[in-house]
């Protein structure tokens, strides 16, 4: 499995990067302040963070339970990884959005269903691009299987 200055620098990077996508994206459709969306992203991206590590450490467990390498990742693996991660995110913060947002609960679930979409294709290519960029030891994913 990865470091934890690995899981890391991966949770700083996806974060920052998506912050900076997203942000002036979200302000430009809901029509409101960057610096309120901007607030609100960062309050998002930092409960996303700590949910991000948690729920990374315990797919590489349940991979590693399910006698699967957890360096090797197909793109239908990726796929679910991807979808079950923003779906669960969405459950602890919609009731958040539609407060920071004053908005209906409703409203603020089709906005959070938005940041999932975009989020769910940046989770995806991002993912891979940090596997190519930054990839497990060999030696050390190998252990992991036995």
């Amino acid at each position: 499995m990865r470091t934890l200055a690995d899981r890391l620098r991966h949770t700083i990077l996806f974060e920052l990067i998506g912050l900076l996508t997203c942000t002036p994206i979200a302000s430009y459709i809901l029509d409101r302040d960057i610096i309120k969306v901007g607030t609100m992203t960062i309050i998002v991206s930092l409960t996303a963070m700590v949910f991000n590590y948690l729920f990374n450490l315990g797919f590489d467990h349940l991979l590693v339970k399910l006698g699967r390498p957890v360096n090797v990742r197909p793109p239908w693996l990726r796929t679910i990884h991807a979808v079950s991660f923003e779906g669960s995110l969405i459950l602890f913060t919609t009731p958040f959005v539609a407060w920071w947002l004053d908005m209906g609960l409703w409203a603020a679930f089709m906005t959070d269903i938005g940041f999932a979409l975009f989020y769910l294709v940046y989770t995806y290519l991002f993912n891979w691009a940090y596997d190519i960029l930054f990839p497990m030891p060999v030696q050390l994913a190998l252990q992991e299987i036995d």
